[in-house]
């Protein structure tokens, strides 16, 4: 009666049978034999369909697999493995059906370490678990690759790349996302020109047409329009609004800086001059009312009203006024005396056609910005990620990827 619940629980079915079952309450430990029935039949499915007959059992070999745990008890299952013998003399090991991608686990087992590193840090699961770090790492590593070698990437017309630093230092990835699916479609290491090559290649790899990625975001990086114009020949670029205000904001700041070491009332104000009014506490509020006073006449206040009106430009109703908004905070920009803020004001210039773009592709990189954010979370969670793990970690988290196709019993991201 035990076996037969135990062998409803854990799916198994002829001709697998459960043998015996041993319960260890002081180790707190389920082991599970499992066999299979005399004279049973087994097909090797690495054979062509046309080839393929029923063979009996040549030899076996003994293997264990971690499983499920029942409550709070970790299971283990044991079976003696068929080997078949083919016409051919190939001797083929049968794989029964709940062995997992990696040796040493259960299919559902694999599928619950997914589901946990989708959550927490690898070490906490391997703690969770009782399964080591590195065996945690070697199931992401063939889930996350078997799944991004069966992804079709055929339908990426929107595209949008951002660099992210791995570690301290100069240690770069870039991410490339398509901006309709929201999910990382591929990262390549550094952020020259030659990462784009690499997605193209990718890309093409995986029933993708670089002729058909139309629009692509990005920031002002030199060696992204570079690459841009010599590997994706039919997109434009659309420079992100995002990074136009971070060289803005680097202005303004640069401005209140110097501003402060000779006025007191700057003192700790930064943020008051980079935030939107909406993001404000009510203190800092009052504070900037106060600095914006006529008679203050602050540097700071000026370049901040610059970057407030480079903000509601994004606002006009179509192209038309919004290139004649710009020209005209450019003008003003340009006229203001204040050298950090002229120099963004022509280095907008400079990019003035990807940002007029804007207007009508609509697109930016706040969404790889946000997906940006969920990496860098997972990395202090985890007091940092090495290279490869950050990629993999990087894919699990926001590349959607699927891994049904590996494993039926993983869930959808």
């Amino acid at each position: 009666m035990m076996n037969d619940i135990f062998q409803r629980a854990l799916g198994i079915t002829s001709p697998w049978f459960i043998k015996s079952i041993d319960f260890d309450e002081n180790i707190k430990r389920l082991d599970i034999e499992v066999d299979f029935k005399r004279g049973a039949t087994f097909i090797d499915d690495t054979e062509d369909a046309d080839k393929r007959k029923p063979y009996t059992a040549y030899d076996t070999v003994d293997k264990t697999w971690r499983h499920l745990n029942f409550f709070q008890y970790a299971c283990y299952l044991h079976a003696r493995v068929p080997r078949i013998k083919r016409a051919d003399g190939c001797v083929r090991m049968i794989s029964p059906p709940w062995s997992g991608v990696v040796s040493g686990f259960t299919l559902l087992f694999e599928a619950l370490l997914i589901q946990f590193c989708r959550t927490m840090p690898v070490h906490n699961v391997s703690q969770l678990t009782g399964v080591s770090d590195h065996k945690v790492w070697r199931v992401l590593d063939v889930y996350v690759n078997a799944a991004k070698l069966e992804e079709d990437l055929n339908d990426v017309t929107l595209l949008g790349m951002d660099e992210t630093s791995v570690a301290k230092g100069h240690d770069y990835i870039t991410l490339f996302v398509d901006i309709e699916k929201r999910k990382t479609l591929h990262i390549s290491d550094g952020k020259d020109s030659k990462t784009i090559k690499n997605f193209v290649e990718t890309l093409e790899n995986r029933k993708g047409d670089r002729n058909q990625i139309v629009n692509v975001s990005c920031d002002m990086s030199p060696a992204f329009i570079k690459g841009v114009g010599e590997y994706l020949p039919g997109a434009q670029i659309t420079f992100d609004k995002f990074h136009i205000l971070k060289i803005i904001n680097e202005a303004v700041d640069n401005v209140r800086r110097a501003e402060a070491k000779d006025n007191p009332l700057l003192s700790g104000t930064r943020y008051i001059f980079l935030k939107n009014d909406a993001n404000l506490t009510a203190t800092q509020k009052t504070i900037k009312t106060n600095l914006s006073l006529a008679k203050l006449n602050l540097k700071s206040v000026r370049a901040m009203r610059i970057r407030e009106s480079f903000q509601q430009i994004y606002a006009a109703h179509n192209l038309e006024i919004f290139e004649d908004l710009l020209n005209k905070w450019y003008y003003w920009t340009t006229h203001c005396q204040l050298a950090p803020m002229v120099k963004a004001a022509k280095t907008i210039k400079n990019h003035w056609q990807g940002i007029l773009r804007w207007k009508e592709s609509q697109i930016n990189n706040g969404i790889l910005e946000g997906l940006n954010s969920v990496l860098q979370a997972a990395k202090r969670k985890a007091r940092g990620y090495k290279k490869p793990h950050f990629k993999i970690i990087a894919y699990l988290l926001t590349g959607k990827l699927d891994f049904s196709k590996v494993n039926g019993n993983c869930r959808p991201a």
